[in-house]
């Protein structure tokens, strides 16, 4: 099981901890955005294949935004298990 702390571009969260058991989510964490909100995308998608969930929030805008807190999840779901990986 690893962790990895993705910096957020471009969205009102700043930082997204995800924790990965190879391509099962176990945990995520936003910091700052809206809470609320946030806090419900994290339980909805702990427990969930990574490819699942970044098929399906991947290219979602918030806005007038190019990006949105769930596509910047999905960007830290790839970035996380590539890390993953490369530590074996």
């Amino acid at each position: 099981m690893s962790t990895y702390e993705y910096q957020t571009k471009g969205t009102c969260s700043k930082k997204i901890t995800v924790e990965l058991d190879g391509k099962t989510i176990r945990h995520v964490a936003f910091e700052g955005g809206c809470n609320g909100n946030l806090k419900g995308i994290a339980q909805l998608v702990e427990g969930m294949d990574i490819d699942f969930v970044i098929g399906r929030c991947k290219g979602n805008t918030c806005g007038p935004r190019p990006t949105s807190c769930p596509d910047q999840l999905a960007h830290a779901l790839e970035e996380a298990y590539a890390a993953e990986q490369a530590g074996k």
